[in-house]
């Protein structure tokens, strides 16, 4: 099954009081303010590296995820529905109850040693973020991050998290021996659009300085510009102040993505778009009526004035002096094998290349 690398290895307990997938975990809340509200159901999961299905095509093919569910609670998350596998809801049990694997590390480590594994590139914070409030707690990133250095293991990190700059020290020494880089996502730079939609998040601004940050200390770092929300920070003076605080924060790239909203998603947004904007409902109903995406003449138009805005503010033109150079290694493409339409274009997962041709 999907889930299996979610259930305990040694579950005996029938606890009806606890989701059927975490019968055995260890069920735990904490009286602080940042998890007020919120169950983390720790468990001991059968395995931790993950390969993405090819039907996927997204520009990697191995993954690892140490949590389930995310205190980000970003409205228009399109992992939510993942949390009904687990027989949780898309909506507030996936902001609220939150599965940590807590072997995650010894995982790492144990099946990237494996005579099996041949070394391909990982990428984390593809389904939830790994540096989510909740790894404040559980540390778990540097666990794994060491398994990866001491593997010499390429990877990437998409994250909206600020807590990554902890781990500079192990982000670096990784990239003394292997390929790194990072994305921070910020689809727009709003402040009170960002407190409604992202209020679990630090403020765009703050990840913009992680980028910052990372670039300063070699780690390559671009931005993910998702999601950009129809009507609401799509028009030409919002993607324009977007783009140019992007490009001041030296983003070594620029990927935009337009709001999907796949089924759980789909349901959550709308029910807040109801509420914060009641007269974009009908705008929205029209152009995601038939199905997930925006249509392709929409997705175009974002794409290339986004486009065109990051050439005009120089994104991706500074190098940085101190990012470590490898000798070059092959590298998914993120074109290869896509079919034209919507899917190909708008990959629900970052392609961590810079924009089309440039």
């Amino acid at each position: 099954m999907r889930w299996d690398n979610l259930r305990l290895a040694d579950s005996g307990q029938d606890d009806p009081a606890v989701p059927l997938f975490a019968r055995g975990a260890v069920t735990r809340t904490f009286d602080t303010p940042e998890f007020k509200g919120m169950t983390f159901y720790e468990i001991h999961a059968r395995s931790i590296i993950n390969r993405v299905p090819a039907a996927s095509r997204v520009p990697f093919e191995h993954t690892i995820n140490p949590y389930r569910g995310c205190g980000h609670r970003c409205v228009y998350c399109f992992a939510r529905k993942t949390h009904q596998y687990l027989g949780l809801d898309a909506g507030a049990d996936f902001d609220s109850k939150i599965v940590v694997k807590v072997n995650a590390a010894e995982l790492a480590r144990k099946e990237l040693a494996a005579p099996r594994w041949q070394g391909g590139a990982i990428a984390m914070g593809t389904n939830v973020d790994p540096y989510q409030r909740a790894e404040g707690r559980y540390q778990l990133m540097r666990g794994i991050l060491a398994a990866l250095r001491d593997a010499a293991n390429p990877f990437s990190i998409l994250t909206k998290g600020t807590l990554i700059l902890r781990d500079l020290d192990l982000l670096t020494e990784a990239a003394e021996v292997t390929q790194v880089s990072a994305s921070v996502s910020v689809g727009f730079v709003d402040p009170d659009l960002w407190r409604s939609v992202e209020p679990g998040t630090p403020a765009p601004r703050r990840r913009l300085e992680v980028c910052a940050t990372l670039n300063d200390h070699g780690i390559p770092c671009g931005v993910l510009m998702a999601p950009i929300l129809p009507y609401l920070t799509d028009s030409p003076d919002q993607l324009e102040r977007t783009v140019k605080e992007i490009a001041q924060a030296g983003a070594t790239h620029l990927a935009p993505i337009v709001l999907h909203l796949r089924p759980g998603a789909r349901e959550w947004w709308l029910g807040w778009l109801s509420r914060e904007h009641p007269r974009l409902v009908p705008r929205y109903l029209e152009l995601y009526g038939r199905g997930a995406y925006a249509p392709q003449a929409y997705q175009q138009r974002i794409t290339d004035q986004v486009k065109e805005l990051a050439r005009q503010y120089g994104v991706g033109r500074a190098t940085v002096a101190s990012a470590r150079r490898l000798p070059p290694r092959p590298r998914p493409d993120p074109e290869a094998g896509a079919q034209p339409g919507p899917a190909a274009r708008q990959l629900s997962l970052p392609g961590l290349s810079g924009l089309p041709d440039e």
